[in-house]
């Protein structure tokens, strides 16, 4: 499949003027098959798992499948270890709140300064209300995170190591591997924040052997308002709710509260239906790519434009120069000239980019910098689009030098 063939499927690549569209680590372009899907709850529209009739029971169902093709995305044993939320930030709340719930005071948690502030905040927030120990793994110069130092960070206190699978900022991806040993050592579990990672490939979450695995539907190629909490079975069985209210119960008296099984018991209120609809559709296609091949022309697109970068003196990339564990998001600073500036000069040549610290302070902090304009390719993307990048670049740098 070439990438005019995948092109042709996105209605954004069909409107009268698309633009150099990448800034995908943000959002990603939404699939026609996620669209037509939603637009087929025209037929359907109705409150799920509440009523008898041909309408609600039409909309239960394609709830219920949605579900089914997200568990299959991620290879999860079972559709029930599958949670909608209204993003990955939502369902990283769900895990600080729920699965923090069953912590105390000297307990330890363990994340890092690469963490999007999504997996970060909720932490901070946790030790001031419960007195737990939060504990930050180190970054290498590259922007990696050093997960050689788990060996002395994770301790017989540690609870829940919860980290990026791949970074916002640098592109790095997580050593999995290793972080799932360290915390299965001590008996811990193992948050991933996935929303960069879903968008390069399905995750296998059982080969993974995490606990909790997070991501958003607007990043792969589906339509906002709607992410995901995948937990490994039985765990979710043992935790509190995050949200009260309709749908997530069992008996409800003055003197009595009892809560409904997951997923529903994580569900309150009225979900996203459509939403949800629109990501399995999404979830399901993507299942259908030949992703070795996206991944190659991704790496191609990823070395073009970081041999590229390398040609500017005053440009400094933040994060790893090769392809090795890496995904094609790439941060830069362009010394004395602020990120927003260097985003607009580029967005009048029609080159969309993003500008600023991306929701992770403490990753700058730690490698020196303030922000940073970032681009991120996806697998619609093609050369003209970084060469579009690179040529804009170097008009930038005339302007605002």
């Amino acid at each position: 499949m070439s990438i005019a063939e995948l092109r042709g499927q996105f209605p954004f690549y069909a409107t009268a003027n698309p633009c150099h569209y990448l800034d995908n680590a943000a959002t990603s372009q939404i699939h026609r098959q996620a669209l037509t899907a939603m637009a087929g709850q025209e037929s359907c529209r109705a409150n799920v798992h509440r009523s008898p009739y041909r309408l609600a029971e039409a909309s239960s169902h394609a709830y219920g499948e949605a579900r089914a093709q997200v568990a299959r995305f991620v290879n999860a044993a079972a559709a029930d270890e599958v949670v909608f939320t209204s993003g990955a930030t939502a369902a990283l709340n769900l895990v600080a709140y729920s699965f923090g719930e069953t912590l105390q005071a000297g307990d330890e948690v363990l994340i890092s300064a690469a963490e999007h502030h999504s997996n970060f905040v909720p932490w901070l927030r946790l030790r001031q209300r419960t007195g737990i120990r939060l504990r930050v793994l180190p970054l290498l110069p590259d922007g990696r995170i050093a997960t050689a130092s788990l060996a002395e960070m994770v301790t017989e206190r540690c609870r829940l190591i919860a980290v990026t699978h791949c970074s916002n900022v640098t592109g790095a991806v997580t050593d999995v591997h290793a972080v799932v040993a360290a915390a299965r050592a001590v008996g811990a579990k193992v948050l991933l924040d996935g929303a960069q990672q879903v968008q390069h490939g399905p995750v296998d979450v059982q080969k993974l052997g995490a606990d909790f695995y997070a991501f958003s539907s607007h990043k792969c190629f589906g339509p906002t308002g709607v992410g995901v909490l995948w937990t490994r079975g039985g765990v979710l069985e043992r935790l509190p709710p995050f949200l009260t209210g309709g749908g997530m119960v069992g008996l409800v008296s003055l003197e009595t509260l009892s809560f409904a099984s997951p997923p529903a018991r994580f569900e309150a209120g009225t979900p996203p239906v459509a939403q949800a609809v629109g990501l399995g559709a999404a979830a399901a296609w993507m299942m259908t790519l030949p992703w070795a091949e996206v991944h190659r022309v991704e790496s191609a697109l990823l070395a073009r434009l970081l041999d590229g970068l390398a040609t500017f003196p005053t440009v400094r990339l933040i994060g790893p120069a090769d392809l090795e564990a890496r995904l094609p998001i790439v941060s830069f600073e362009v010394r004395g000239i602020h990120p927003h500036d260097v985003c607009q000069v580029l967005g009048e040549r029609e080159v969309a980019l993003r500008g600023g610290n991306h929701c992770a302070q403490p990753l700058f902090a730690a490698l020196g910098s303030a922000g940073a304009t970032r681009a991120s390719i996806a697998l619609y993307n093609d050369a003209a689009d970084v060469d579009a990048l690179l040529d804009g670049l170097e008009h930038a740098l005339k302007v605002l030098s």
